[in-house]
């Protein structure tokens, strides 16, 4: 399967392709803000598409995709489970708690949490 734009809860989401290219660098995140642009205003990426590094905060690799994502204006969701990662690191439990409590960035199990978070509209 290939990243598609599909409807969900009445927002264009690009769905991203659990096999498709892992998330390595800020520019393959660039390119799914480019897929996402104009087309849709989130983006769903499968957790397994992100390096290590990106969970790695000392790296930087995710405040800088995450920085990119919000100043592009194109929500990022984070679907799948990374209950091992949070456990092993305090830090990025921060970073999940703190990001689901915002309006552009969420960590999430599946996309039916992602419909429930879209069809709730934003967060207050």
């Amino acid at each position: 399967m290939s990243d598609q734009i599909r409807d969900r809860s009445g927002v264009p989401v690009l769905i991203c392709a659990a096999d498709g290219p892992v998330l390595t660098e800020v520019q393959d995140a660039l390119d799914l803000i480019g897929a996402a642009f104009g087309g849709s205003d989130v983006v769903a990426l499968p957790a397994s598409r992100l390096s290590d590094d990106f969970f790695e905060l000392r790296t930087g690799l995710a405040g800088e995709v995450m920085q990119k994502f919000v100043n592009y204006r194109i929500r990022l969701a984070i679907v799948g489970d990374i209950s091992e990662r949070l456990a092993a690191s305090a830090s990025l439990s921060a970073l999940v708690l703190e990001s689901n409590q915002g309006r552009h960035i969420w960590f999430l199990p599946d996309l039916p949490a992602l419909d429930a978070r879209l069809g709730a509209g934003p967060p207050r």
